[in-house]
């Protein structure tokens, strides 16, 4: 982790140019234009990997970074609101390639919280679609829609009353599970999903996608990590079952594999699916390094174009080994070994670190989360300090004139010509 993309131009400017030069040449024959000379305002030798387009199906991205989908608690009954327009269109303006959303349920029992985003009636999809519109009318940006069920974590507090701690009995909703495991002993115990129950599940992600297709979404999510429903399932310490659907990784994996399957067939051909999966439960007896390969070649096979490679959050005793790029080594992997595109998060800060592990070939996404809270305009500020030149929308670029003549930060908050 010491030696970075931006410290080799220290040492070999040549050879990361020579990086760059290949790496972008890639990059746009596979998206299937014509190889430039430059672009963004530089030659292939001196544009940063984090500049360079990706494609997906027919969805094509500008760029290589993610807003990382993150929980708000701000909506009333399931509907996205004002303030998931601003955190969504703010970042989409702040020059990201593509946004996911916070996990959205699939149903009213699937929420994690009261405050908890949902597309399972025609208001939500309607909210959906007016921020959809807004993102593609004044950005490149595109937009995918991160679908979920929260299983035996569902019916809890706002994060900031309590986060995972369960509701009053008054004002809880039932809960369902793989196996009847409370997430804490005094949480509510769910309900073993039976068959009944997995036909119906299925049947609420199908009309949701069908939502989601109609709002406007260019890609969907299916979030099958931190201990939600999908990802009961593929834990042995969620999964206690001994029917088809416990046992070994391949059984334990049926569950997620049909509802994305189901999801599949219903989704328009050219958009592309990812899904979100726990490399590793950060507990003894939890899914294995093994097990984990083997879910990525399943959800290849099954037609997943992108995984994305979390961790954790399985179980409240989990003991994780936080640090800067900490999921990074798990998404390496599953591209490598299993030959699937990947994208990442965790501890991903700098966009020093994200041109290198895209440059190095770890993953071929970058999500950038809490830095974007921090500074929506993080990924054109990156851009500014590597001499990119983000084209801008229209009333920003006329009224602030931006890069006629360049703008320099003064160092109190002011511009400067």
């Amino acid at each position: 982790l010491r030696v970075t993309h931006s410290d080799l131009k220290l040492r070999d400017q040549n050879y990361v140019d020579q990086v760059n030069q290949r790496f972008a040449t890639l990059a746009f024959k596979e998206v299937e234009v014509k190889v430039p000379d430059t672009h963004l305002g530089l030659t292939l030798a001196k544009l940063p990997p984090m500049f360079t387009p990706f494609k997906l199906r027919d969805l094509s991205l500008d760029n290589r970074v993610a807003l990382a989908p993150m929980c708000q608690y701000s909506a009333k009954d399931g509907v996205p609101n004002e303030w998931t327009l601003t955190h969504l269109g703010s970042r989409a303006i702040g020059g990201n390639g593509l946004l996911f959303t916070e996990m959205t349920a699939v149903s009213a029992h699937g929420r994690i919280t009261q405050g908890c985003t949902g597309i399972y009636n025609d208001i939500q999809e309607q909210g959906w679609q007016k921020i959809v519109a807004f993102i593609h009318q004044n950005s490149s940006a595109k937009i995918a829609l991160q679908l979920g069920h929260a299983g035996r974590k569902g019916a809890t507090k706002l994060m900031w009353e309590g986060i995972d701690r369960p509701l009053p009995n008054e004002s809880a909703w039932p809960i369902s599970s793989a196996s009847p495991l409370p997430y804490y002993d005094d949480s509510q115990v769910p309900e073993m999903l039976d068959q009944d129950g997995i036909t119906n599940l299925i049947h609420d992600y199908v009309q949701a996608t069908i939502r989601a297709d109609r709002a406007g979404f260019d890609m969907l999510e299916v979030h099958c990590a931190h201990g939600y429903l999908l990802a009961s399932f593929l834990s042995p310490l969620t999964n206690r079952r001994n029917d088809q659907f416990g046992g070994s990784i391949e059984a334990r994996a049926q569950v997620p594999l049909q509802v994305f399957k189901a999801i599949r067939k219903v989704w328009p051909e050219r958009k592309p699916i990812s899904v979100r999966v726990s490399a590793t439960d950060w507990e003894k007896g939890g899914l294995s390094l093994n097990e984990f390969v083997t879910l990525a070649t399943l959800l290849k096979e099954a037609g997943c174009d992108l995984l994305n490679t979390s961790t954790g959050q399985t179980t409240p005793h989990a003991q994780p080994v936080y640090g800067r790029l900490f999921q990074t080594p798990f998404a390496e992997r599953a591209r490598l070994e299993v030959g699937i595109p990947t994208i990442v998060s965790g501890g991903i800060s700098s966009y020093s670190d994200v041109n290198s592990i895209l440059a190095a070939g770890r993953a071929d996404l970058c999500l950038v989360g809490r830095a974007q809270l921090f500074d929506p305009y993080w990924v054109r500020h990156a851009a500014f300090e590597q001499d990119v030149k983000l084209p801008w929308p229209q009333p920003y670029a006329v009224v602030g004139g931006i890069y006629q003549p360049r703008m320099e930060w003064s160092g109190q908050g002011q511009v400067k010509k």
